[in-house]
């Protein structure tokens, strides 16, 4: 199984069944071994990537509370060189940032050629948000959309390559999730009492997701909805992605210097 990037509304599954979908039928021990070789290979394309220089890979990773962003992040990019790749999280804006444009300060953290940038939440929640909680309009949000549109094809012209994760995870689960962060001591810290409140409004974010996936998947920054209830599938379908991205990058390591080849070490 491979994900398909989000093309037009007939491809935007946010049901219940669409999270559940696992791929266990090989086996844990199968299922494990191939994300670990597309997380390997995800490592060794990361340090030509560093040495090309031509290209950045952007990893946006969105999904309601409890979803798995931070588990995606540990699994997926545990083979890469630390030095490498950073890792955004996007909290609230601060006073100063509401004195700019919502996509401010987003770009300082876009990566620069050479480097993995993962983005924990991103400019997306600059929409989904307000729209949630009636803080902007439905015009201001289009308007938001093709901003944002605007923003990814002038990274995308830059050699910034965007991969986009909604990672979807189904009413129940994020329940059981949520228990775990109240009942679990090295847990308690992940939980706020916000998330129940977002959790009353499931449906506002689930209208508030589709015309995010249906609005801002592009050719140059596709979305892809990543069935998130179980773990393991999720990381694989993920990494697969990636690894493929990055293949398609056609990636090389720089010729060296004749000069420098013809030095001599004693």
């Amino acid at each position: 199984m491979k994900l398909a990037p989000v093309r037009g509304k007939d491809s935007i599954h946010l049901g219940d069944s669409a999270a559940s979908v696992s791929l266990h039928h090989d086996g844990s021990d199968a299922l494990a071994e191939k994300t670990a070789k597309y997380t390997d290979r995800i490592g060794e394309l990361q340090r030509v990537l560093y040495a090309d220089g031509r290209f950045a890979l952007l990893v946006v990773l969105q999904g309601r509370d409890a979803s798995g962003k931070d588990g995606t992040v540990r699994k997926v990019f545990c083979a890469v060189n630390p030095q490498g790749c950073v890792v955004t999280s996007f909290k609230a804006p601060t006073e100063l940032e509401k004195q700019h444009d919502f996509l401010w300060r987003v770009h300082v953290q876009v990566p620069p050629r050479g480097m993995i940038g993962v983005f924990n939440r991103s400019h997306y929640e600059d929409v989904l948000v307000p729209r949630v909680h009636k803080l902007i309009k439905k015009s201001d949000a289009s308007a938001r959309y093709a901003h944002i549109n605007a923003f990814e094809e002038m990274l995308a012209a830059n050699g910034v390559v965007i991969l986009k994760f909604m990672l979807h995870v189904s009413r129940d689960e994020q329940k059981v999730r949520l228990q775990e962060r109240l009942s679990d001591e090295t847990k308690n810290w992940k939980f706020r009492a916000d998330d129940l409140d977002d959790r009353k409004r499931w449906d506002a974010y689930t209208k508030a997701y589709r015309g995010v996936l249906e609005h801002t998947s592009t050719a140059h920054a596709p979305w892809y909805i990543v069935p998130a209830d179980d773990k393991p599938t999720r990381d694989l379908l993920i990494a697969r992605t990636i690894a493929d991205a990055m293949e398609d990058m056609t990636l090389r390591y720089p010729p060296a210097d004749p000069a420098v080849l013809a030095l001599e070490i004693t």
